[in-house]
């Protein structure tokens, strides 16, 4: 079966989520559990979800757009995705336009049989790569640059499934964490760069690969350790065989991945979120102390790293923002004034602890700093004294390429205005953010992290393609009052 329905989704002005992957082998109830693995790690998309599952012999498909529990709300769904292996992914769109033809996972009839596919992060050398298979004939179903893999898998004319998939994966370049299934195998792969978090489970016989360790807690698996960066895993009845590609001139981890994207309670890249987050907020208390009452954090994300700045400058934490959890980016605004309503209906102030303080304000990032100005126009609203904003992260100034959907510089403020206008523009009383140099003191092989998006530094070659809009600086929307 290969199905799905659809749901309208919204806008959003936080950095956005990069994907979800989770694959078991050697599960009778697969689909179940890949299910609550996929809903463990619903925080890295939710534009679509889907899962292929396999009982040996065929790979079943369901897949739709919307959250996990939306798409799999049918009873009657689980048991046409019987098996005891299948992959699954939750999307968030960062090539590809959001529609149902660019949910994921793919399937895909070959002459090798059936192949399905879910991918986390970018392809740099997509556009070239797709330019270069139509203009021999290919003919492509979705917009979304996993479907290049698939046919590059198609072309190849090596032997066997392995040869042909690391002949594949020769040819690309970019960000990715890959899951194939096949009617007998499942296959796990991660770029020589190592952009994005992939890692490796066991629960009794079966075998687990998911995004981030929170997936596996959830439905009870054992943490083995990270896959490797250019690691290809084929996992099988004969046991897990690994395989490695060519090592890249650097490793890359995606750094975000420990500002924003994981889970505090999730090991990524084979280090406690929660640990680095504290340590975020530890440096960043000591390079840009303040003279305040209360830490509070904007939640849920910068809420470990407003932890680790109250512990270091002595201050209490409290909850001064509550979030309200049933928002998502469905929320459609019934009048003109959406941008208001948005923080108005997303957050809301407890006024018993900001009346009449002073308040240092924990972010995450900044990106276009639209949200975190109304943000402060509503603390301020609830009586505050002062408000002193303190990000746990360098200032964004370049575009990413690698699975953040910040692909233009006009989008970031800090791209085109210094911190004083960028304090000006939100209506702080001051505003500080992490250093890079503290930012990756924070965190083990610090040689081997992405900065791209703080330092300009990217470690693979930018297509020319990409270099005259995404890398204007220009920015309109910044209205001075």
């Amino acid at each position: 079966m290969h199905y799905h329905k659809d749901i309208p989704l919204g806008p959003t002005d936080h950095p956005r989520e990069s994907c979800g992957l989770f694959g078991i082998f050697g599960d009778p109830n697969a689909a179940e559990k890949t299910y609550l693995g996929l809903y463990a790690l619903q925080h890295r998309g939710q534009e679509s979800a889907g899962i292929a599952a396999s009982n040996g012999k065929e790979i079943s498909l369901y897949k739709g757009m919307g959250l996990v529990w939306s798409v799999f709300s049918e009873p009657d769904i689980m048991p046409g995705l019987a098996g005891s292996s299948a992959i699954g992914h939750n999307r968030y769109s960062t090539t590809g336009i959001s529609k149902p033809s660019n949910a994921q996972p793919m399937l895909i009839q070959f002459r090798d049989g059936q192949l399905a596919a879910a991918h986390n992060g970018n392809l740099v050398n997509s556009l070239e790569l797709r330019r270069s298979m139509e203009d021999t004939g290919s003919i492509f179903q979705t917009t979304s640059d996993s479907e290049i893999i698939l046919h590059l898998i198609a072309r190849s004319k090596k032997g066997s499934m392995a040869e042909m998939l690391m002949d594949a994966l020769s040819k690309i370049d970019g960000a990715y964490s890959l899951l194939f299934l096949t009617p007998s195998k499942l296959i796990a792969a991660r770029d020589p760069h190592g952009f994005r978090p992939l890692c490796l489970g066991k629960l009794g016989e079966a075998t687990i690969v998911a995004s981030e360790s929170c997936a596996l807690d959830i439905i009870g698996a054992d943490y083995i350790r990270s896959i490797e960066p250019g690691e290809v895993l084929i996992i099988d009845d004969k046991g897990l065989t690994s395989m490695m590609l060519p090592p890249a001139s650097q490793k890359a981890s995606c750094i975000f991945e420990y500002i924003y994207f994981s889970r505090p309670d999730s090991m990524i890249f084979g280090e406690k979120v929660d640990k680095v987050r504290r340590k975020f907020g530890k440096r960043l208390a000591e390079e840009a102390p303040c003279l305040a009452d209360i830490v509070i954090a904007v939640p849920d994300s910068a809420n470990t790293a407003a932890l680790g700045y109250a512990r270091a400058s002595g201050m209490r934490f409290e909850i001064g923002l509550i979030r309200n959890h049933y928002v998502g980016r469905t929320f459609i605004a019934p009048h003109q004034d959406k941008r208001d309503l948005d923080v108005k209906v997303k957050f809301n102030p407890v006024t018993g602890v900001l009346k009449g303080k002073r308040v240092v304000v924990v972010e995450d990032s900044i990106v276009r700093g639209t949200t975190l100005r109304q943000l402060i126009h509503l603390i301020r609203s609830a009586g505050a004294a002062q408000i002193h904003v303190r990000v746990s992260s360098p200032p964004i100034k370049f575009p990413c390429f690698y699975g953040i959907d910040i692909s233009k510089r006009g989008e970031l403020i800090a791209a085109s205005h210094s911190v004083e206008e960028i304090r000006r523009y939100i209506e702080a009383d001051s505003l500080a953010y992490l250093s890079v140099e503290g930012m990756l003191n924070a965190v083990s092989e610090k040689s081997c992290k992405c900065t791209a998006c703080f330092t300009g530094n990217y470690p693979t070659t930018i297509p020319k393609e990409f270099s005259k809009e995404q890398f204007s600086a220009t920015r309109s929307d910044i209205k001075w009052e």
